[in-house]
C-alpha cells in the first residue's frame, strides 16, 4: 500500500510541475536530493563502521557477555515468560544493547532472530505472544546512550557541538522506555482480566 501511495505523490508532484512550467526545479531537485543522499551515506557509513568495530572489540573482549549479565535480571522481569537460557533471551540482550550504542542496523538482525526464537516459545502461533509484544514495544522505544546516526548526521551538516544531542537522547529514551513497558503491562492486566 504504501509503494501505491509514494508512486501516486511521485505522479502528482510531476503533473503539477508539468501544468506550472517548473519541471526544472523538479529535475533540479531530484538530482540535488539524490547527491545529498550519497553524501548523508557516506557519512553515515564511517561512524557505524567505526562503532560497529567497536561493538567487536567489546564482543571479542567479554565486556558485551558482561553487560548482558548485568541486565538479565532486568530483562528476566521484563520477559518472565523467557526461559533464562533460552536463545531469544541472548538475541534480546543482544538486540538492546545494539540499540543502547545507537547502531539500529546492526540491531535489526538481531531482533527479527530473537522475535523467530519467540514465536518457537510461541508453538509457531501466527498471534503474538506476551513477550514478542513487550519486545516489540522495548525495541521501538529503545534506551539510547549514544545516538550514533544522529551525530554522524549532525557531523555530517558540520554541527558546532554535534554530541549536545546525547544528554537529551539519554532522558528521551529512559522515558519512552518506561512509557512502553507501562502501557504494555496495562493493556497486558486489561487483557487478563477480560480473559478470567
Amino acid at each position: 500500500m504504501v509503494n501505491y501511495i509514494w508512486v501516486g505523490m511521485t505522479i502528482i508532484g510531476i503533473i503539477f510541475a508539468l501544468v506550472n512550467g517548473t519541471m526544472d526545479e523538479v529535475n533540479k531537485a531530484v538530482f540535488d536530493g539524490a547527491k545529498e543522499a550519497v553524501t548523508i551515506c557516506i557519512g553515515l557509513i564511517s561512524v557505524l563502521v567505526f562503532w560497529l568495530g567497536m561493538m567487536r572489540i567489546a564482543q571479542e573482549s567479554g565486556l558485551l557477555e558482561k553487560l548482558s549479565r548485568l541486565f538479565r535480571p532486568l530483562v528476566k522481569k521484563i520477559f518472565p515468560e523467557v526461559p533464562e537460557n533460552h536463545p531469544a533471551m541472548g538475541y534480546m540482550l543482544s538486540n538492546m544493547i545494539s540499540n543502547m550504542f545507537g547502531l539500529g542496523n546492526a540491531a535489526t538482525p538481531l531482533g527479527i532472530k530473537a522475535m523467530e526464537e519467540l514465536k518457537k516459545l510461541n508453538d509457531g502461533k501466527n498471534s503474538a505472544s506476551r513477550s514478542m509484544v513487550t519486545f516489540l514495544a522495548m525495541n521501538t522505544a529503545s534506551i539510547t546512550l549514544i545516538p550514533t546516526t544522529v551525530i554522524a548526521i549532525r557531523i555530517n551538516y558540520h554541527s558546532a557541538s554535534p554530541t549536545e544531542i546525547v544528554v537529551p537522547t539519554i532522558i528521551t529514551t529512559v522515558l519512552s522506555a518506561i512509557g512502553a513497558i507501562l502501557i504494555d503491562r496495562y493493556f497486558y492486566y486489561r487483557r487478563s482480566r477480560k480473559g478470567r
